[in-house]
């Protein structure tokens, strides 16, 4: 069975699409879906510095777009596909509850409003990796952070003000690394309420078709199967933890054999290769791993 997976942000890098553009069809999509969007995707995935794509208005639809053309290029059916935070919204157009262009008219919507939300407070996110999940709950609820991103595998991720976090930072949880995230805000916490409300009037004009194949949601790992409901699910998840370690045991309980992630992977393959034991993964990074891609499933 195989699953296919969209990253979240923070998955991007300068030029990571530079040797896809090389593909006509991946290049005429990036392009075309720049005008939806309203920013030259071309250029931020290719020429643009780190700090120009970590602009949430940015980082967002560019990484669904990456995404979905690397989908488009691959051309592998799934059994069943999730994504991370944003990726989401890829994960929503490969089943079908939305067309590619309705996600990327959202994401847009979502990266603005997201970004304007961040500005309010000075808010940040750092990852947790290692030590007893609950000791580090207790830390985070301590400090009044928000588990932001339940990710498995010995990661949780803290959002927060700037203020909470170096006080978090300062007294870690036993056992446990402290790691600052270079992203614009505490997302999935309360401070992106304003963007949900935004995201909510955006959606609502939208009428979602019911996925296609098994789709699973951020908010608890389960599997949806009503598109309109995956939608309310993915505008409230906005300001709500992301369950990717629920997600990842769906995958393990509805027998998942192999694991690809979509354009820019790295980031969802290694939690599963510590969370998921003897699943093929396959990350998608340059045109090079299609091949290996389309082997997994041999």
């Amino acid at each position: 069975m195989l699953v296919i997976v969209a990253p979240g942000q923070g998955a991007q890098t300068p030029g990571f699409l530079s040797p896809w553009l090389e593909i006509p069809e991946f290049r005429d999509r990036i392009s075309a879906w720049s005008e939806i969007v309203e920013l030259d995707l071309v250029t931020y995935g290719t020429t643009a510095g780190a700090d120009e794509i970590r602009d949430t208005a940015v980082a967002q639809p560019l990484l669904v777009a990456a995404a979905l053309a690397s989908f488009e290029t691959l051309g592998v059916r799934p059994d069943m596909v999730a994504g991370h935070s944003v990726g989401e919204l890829a994960a929503a157009a490969i089943a079908g509850v939305l067309t590619p262009e309705q996600a990327l008219v959202l994401v847009r919507e979502r990266g603005r409003a997201m970004a304007k939300a961040a500005a309010v407070t000075e808010t940040g996110m750092s990852a947790v990796l290692g030590g007893a999940e609950e000791d580090v709950l207790a830390a985070i609820d301590k400090h009044g952070l928000t588990p932001a991103n339940m990710n498995g595998a010995g990661q949780i991720v803290a959002g927060g003000t700037r203020a909470q976090l170096e006080a978090f930072a300062a007294e870690p949880p036993e056992k446990a690394r402290v790691r600052p995230l270079a992203v614009a805000g505490a997302f999935h916490t309360v401070h992106m309420a304003p963007a949900v409300d935004h995201l909510r009037a955006e959606a609502a004009a939208l009428t979602p078709a019911d996925p296609s194949v098994t789709l699973l949601s951020n908010a608890d790992g389960a599997a949806v199967a009503g598109g309109g409901e995956f939608l309310d699910r993915l505008v409230n998840q906005v300001a709500n933890p992301v369950r990717w370690d629920a997600c990842m045991a769906t995958m393990a309980e509805r027998g998942v054999t192999a694991m690809i992630e979509l354009l820019p992977g790295g980031t969802l393959t290694g939690l599963a290769r510590r969370a998921l034991p003897g699943v093929k993964t396959v990350a998608l990074k340059t045109p090079d791993d299609l091949d290996t891609a389309r082997e997994v499933l041999k």
